[in-house]
């Protein structure tokens, strides 16, 4: 299903709007399903406000919501140089060998191979770069748990004194899904679920299923070119079990509504060239989805608000149309909803059938 396309919305700052700083969302809402939730049925003009618990009442009870399951590992380390400087490591991911990581090192200018970065009570060591990534390791005996923190986005702000704010985010930046360790941030849409919320829409009849994306540092990448279609996402690993698809197939087969949990899920199933039963899927996907992309098996998005001319924003613009999008921006900024990872949310719902 196509929304929109055309060359105006090719444009970056068709994408673009004014975001008060202050509704930047720095810490998470008091309980996990205490977000407030704008829902829209798709493609259409016109909303509703409401909490995140309307959730209920909004679905007819035979939708099949698919979540990602991925977990966000402690990704960032703090370190010194022997010399005495400070520097930071942000682990990207496993390295091929299986026991060493890919990394980036910043301030990187004077780094070199073979140089010994002190971590927390570990010391590691910097192998060969890749780009604009480093190879490092440290000891097998010593997990990332141990000597890593949660990596929080950018616009999230934390000081280095509040360790009692470092365990809440530990806890908080993972969805009650996470069972999969590999992304380096969070599939913020699952992170308004809580089990007694999961538990109600299940005995409304609502179905669910994971896969999973590993969440890369990409997500934040901005676009950088006015014409959307020079952009492309970098690439992100992704899986889907056997049970899932068998599952995904059934929903299908029954008309029943298919419903993205986040972006990251929606693009996992784009990314299959159909919901056909089958072994499980292991790959990557760098689809970029722009105007004029036809939608083929997802009829619902449940999304954060996003940042003004991302990536993200775009996809859901192309889900729901640019003008219905922008149209619940300026209500969510107006009514001061919260933004991003820690933010609000909106519903996109399937249309009538």
């Amino acid at each position: 299903m196509e929304i929109e396309s055309g060359e105006n919305h090719h444009s970056l700052s068709r994408y673009d709007f004014d975001l008060p700083e202050s509704l930047i969302a720095q810490e998470p809402a008091s309980n996990r399903s205490g977000s407030r939730c704008i829902f829209a049925e798709r493609g259409l003009p016109g909303h509703q406000s409401g909490h995140f618990t309307d959730l209920i009442q909004q679905l007819n009870g035979d939708e099949l919501l698919v979540y990602n399951d991925t977990r966000v590992i402690p990704a960032r380390i703090h370190g010194n140089r022997s010399t005495g400087g400070k520097v930071e490591i942000f682990i990207l991911r496993p390295a091929r060998d299986g026991h060493s990581w890919i990394a980036w090192i910043s301030p990187s200018k004077r780094i070199k191979p073979g140089e010994v970065i002190f971590g927390p009570d570990v010391e590691i060591t910097v192998h060969e770069r890749e780009g604009s990534s480093w190879r490092i390791e440290w000891p097998s005996d010593i997990s990332l748990e141990e000597i890593g923190e949660v990596p929080l986005p950018p616009y999230i702000r934390r000081d280095v004194d509040q360790p009692d704010r470092s365990e809440l985010d530990r806890e908080r930046y993972q969805t009650v899904f996470a069972k999969t360790p590999g992304a380096v941030a969070a599939p913020t849409a699952g992170l308004h679920f809580d089990e007694t919320l999961l538990d109600q829409l299940k005995a409304r009849g609502v179905e669910r299923c994971p896969v999973t994306l590993h969440v890369g540092p990409g997500t934040f990448k901005p676009i950088e070119s006015e014409d959307l279609r020079d952009h492309k996402v970098d690439p992100e690993w992704f899986s889907i079990s056997r049970e899932s698809r068998q599952t995904l197939h059934e929903a299908q087969q029954q008309g029943r509504p298919i419903i993205a949990v986040g972006t990251t899920s929606l693009r996992v199933l784009e990314t299959l060239e159909d919901l056909s039963p089958g072994e499980e899927i292991v790959g990557e996907t760098d689809l970029t989805i722009l105007p004029g992309y036809q939608f083929r098996h997802v009829d619902g998005l449940l999304t954060n608000f996003h940042l003004p001319g991302s990536s993200l924003l775009v996809l859901v613009s192309c889900f729901h149309g640019v003008e219905n999008t922008l149209e619940i921006y300026r209500y969510a900024i107006e009514n001061e909803f919260r933004f991003y990872s820690y933010g609000d949310c909106m519903l996109i719902k399937p249309g009538s059938h």
